[in-house]
């Protein structure tokens, strides 16, 4: 078992380090099972093997696909980077994005085409979208990794993405750094790649961006809000839904009219992921929402910056800071029984309880943070 430590140099939390490292072995149990029920033989990391004994993990949904449908890629992280979030306090979006990913200390992107996906839903301002200095200091970190190109896409759920780009910032940036923007709403038909898991609550499956799933990475980037349109919560497991078409061309069927008009809307949302996997998320959580949402609502002064290639820890962990400032826009029970996350824990997309999360943090006020946030999470 490693000794996760408590200096800054390492940002392991020592009251959680044994929890955590004993999870370790049961996430990658659940990971490998995930993997093998998509048809894939998965690659333990070294560090970490399956423990002994183990009971089976069931996934409710069965992701075999119907012939004429695309095979999916394994939605889940690897073993070695289930259930760890980086926390950075502060109120500095620019340095809290870098801090937070050399928490995390990966290195994914090297001589890869990546695509970026932000949360422009809106042009309403942080935390309603993406802020310009987050999309910047993303740049910036994408460029210092070496990454080979770097597209800017998304569709916007209340306003014309286009347009909503454009007073975003996204193509001044797009001019500025050499970037390649796409507008998912003026793709052709071709431009989307149709899904159709069995068992899924999606009539008959969801159409995904081309551009994004034939990039060689992809990075996305959401804020910390709630969500009044019946998603209860919008984190890095909702931002997936602006990959989704809203209408194909050529077809009638609208799958935004599907998603919000279903009882099932929060499961949906986390049968989007099983699509494809980020190389790395991150949340801007320097405002939050606590109340209404996604494009105004009761804002507070969160002050924290999230990153993870784990959507479910990732996610687990905003939806608790949402509760801890307040917010009473979340579901009854505990945050692992929120409907997004417990249902994308059956699809195996990463941490399945609050014992399988490590937090990384650099300094004492992030610590501290973490002490407070962890009640909460694990109640």
């Amino acid at each position: 078992m490693k000794d996760l430590g408590t200096s800054p140099s390492n940002g392991g939390i020592s009251r959680r380090a044994f929890l955590a490292a004993l999870g370790g072995a049961t996430a990658a149990a659940a990971a490998s099972q995930a993997c093998r029920a998509l048809g894939i033989t998965p690659t333990l990391s070294p560090e970490i093997v399956p423990a002994a004994g183990l009971p089976p993990t069931t996934l409710p949904l069965e992701t075999a696909m119907t012939p004429s449908a695309t095979p999916m890629p394994s939605p889940t992280p690897p073993p070695s980077l289930i259930g760890r979030v980086a926390l950075v306090r502060t109120r500095e979006r620019a340095s809290g994005v870098r801090r937070a990913l050399d928490l995390l200390d990966l290195h994914p992107v090297a001589g890869k085409r990546v695509f970026l996906k932000p949360n422009y839903n809106t042009a309403d301002p942080a935390p309603a979208s993406t802020h310009p200095e987050v999309l910047q200091a993303l740049v910036d970190w994408l460029r210092d990794e070496s990454a080979q190109a770097i597209t800017v896409g998304d569709r916007s759920g209340m306003g014309n993405t286009r347009r909503v780009m454009e007073l975003a910032g996204a193509f001044e940036l797009a001019t500025r750094a050499g970037l390649e923007v796409v507008v998912f709403d003026e793709l052709s038909a071709d431009g989307w790649v149709p899904f159709r898991p069995e068992g899924s609550h999606w009539q008959s499956g969801f159409s995904l961006a081309r551009p994004a799933l034939e990039a060689d990475a992809i990075v996305t980037t959401c804020c910390l809000k709630t969500h009044r349109y019946g998603g209860h919560f919008t984190l890095s497991l909702k931002n997936s839904i602006g990959l989704v078409a809203k209408t194909v061309p050529g077809t009638g069927h609208n799958y935004m009219d599907e998603l919000h008009g279903s009882s099932h809307q929060r499961r949906m949302i986390a049968e989007v992921n099983t699509g494809y996997a980020p190389a790395v998320a991150v949340i801007d959580g320097v405002e939050a929402f606590i109340q209404g949402g996604p494009d105004a609502g009761t804002r507070v002064d969160a002050e924290v910056v999230l990153a993870s290639a784990d959507r479910v820890a990732l996610d687990a962990v905003g939806a608790a800071l949402l509760r801890y400032h307040g917010s009473k826009q979340l579901e009854d029970g505990s945050i692992f029984q929120q409907e997004q996350i417990a249902r994308a824990v059956e699809l195996g997309l990463g941490a399945t309880s609050p014992d399988e999360i490590t937090f990384l943090t650099d300094d004492e006020a992030g610590r501290q943070y973490v002490d407070e946030l962890w009640p909460v999470l694990s109640a």
